[in-house]
């Protein structure tokens, strides 16, 4: 079964010009990341995002971010935007960015980090790390706490959340207060039967997910790092509480529940839902009324967060 949402969302993919898939043949990247772009604001434009009291761009040490957030000072999850490492951008995650800080009353910071194939592994693994090391030494100036930040992000962005998260344990480093892994890639070389299942026709079909990972990680034996693929990581004990949010119609949805599977057999606090009807990237709250259910159960775990109650 799948949302009507879902079914037209694919219909339009069957009618994409194949300059914009990656994989394919006469692939454009710098006109992919442009439409991404276009496309995205053209649709945000043409229905009401609630914006939050704060709206800016920053400058967290040589990499541009953009930070939604509420009057005040207020606790920060950084939103790691999907698009297999090298399309995406702050600007295609605003809509949910917004609608995040606006629910949750959490600030919500978009980096911009570094893509492939221009910039491989571990280029946007660093620029993430970086950001977190700028914002905890300026969060004062910016009226936010920053002392135990949450990680979020889609797919691509879900795999960088996930392996910050365990490089940041292995290091003995401040620990994050959550991981937010959406429709989460987290196995680049596993063999799933969601793979099979959804391998065509679904918006994520196998020569794109196979050039994405030739992009972002060029040298094979590179590709079982836990950096690359948490779900190879030996131990995922210690980790932070995470959410895992799956798509029934999603390529990757095998290889996230069974990172969800393994941090709970761990001692891990998790809460992992699949999505029934959705498909890989249902959620863009341009398209998809469906990530405004996953936003509010996002919203709703961060002010758990903020308020855990009485002990």
């Amino acid at each position: 079964m799948l949302f009507p949402e879902a079914r037209a969302g694919l219909a339009e993919l069957l009618e994409t010009d194949d300059a914009l898939v990656p994989g394919r043949s006469g692939f454009d990247l710098a006109r992919a990341r442009r439409e991404g772009r276009l496309q995205c604001l053209r649709r945000m434009h043409s229905r009401p995002f609630p914006s939050p009291a704060r709206a800016a761009e920053l400058d967290a040490g040589g990499i541009r971010c953009r930070l939604f957030a509420p009057r005040g000072r207020a606790a920060v999850v950084l939103y790691l935007h999907g698009g297999g490492w090298a399309l995406g951008s702050p600007e295609e995650c605003e809509p949910f960015c917004r609608l995040l800080s606006v629910r949750s009353g959490w600030a919500v910071l978009a980096p911009e980090y570094r893509l492939a194939p221009e910039h491989p592994f571990p280029a946007a693994f660093e620029d993430v790390e970086r950001v977190v090391g700028w914002l905890r030494g300026h969060q004062d100036e910016l009226t936010l706490d920053a002392s135990r930040p949450a990680l979020a992000g889609d797919s691509a962005g879900a795999n960088l959340a996930a392996a910050i998260a365990l490089r940041a344990r292995d290091r003995g480093e401040p620990s994050y207060c959550l991981q937010a892994l959406l429709c989460p890639a987290v196995d680049l070389i596993g063999d799933f039967r969601s793979r099979e299942e959804f391998a065509h026709g679904f918006g994520l079909e196998p020569e794109t997910m196979a050039w994405s990972t030739a992009a972002y990680v060029p040298h094979p034996a590179d590709r079982a790092r836990p950096e690359v693929s948490p779900l190879r990581a030996p131990s995922v004990a210690g980790l932070p509480p995470a959410m895992v949010a799956t798509a029934e119609h999603d390529p990757l949805r095998d290889e996230g529940e069974a990172y969800a599977a393994r941090l709970a057999e761990a001692g891990t606090p998790v809460v992992a839902t699949r999505h029934l009807g959705a498909v890989h990237f249902f959620t863009d709250p341009t398209r998809f009324e469906a990530a405004s259910t996953l936003i509010d159960q996002l919203a709703s775990i961060l002010r758990g967060v903020s308020d855990p109650g009485p002990a």
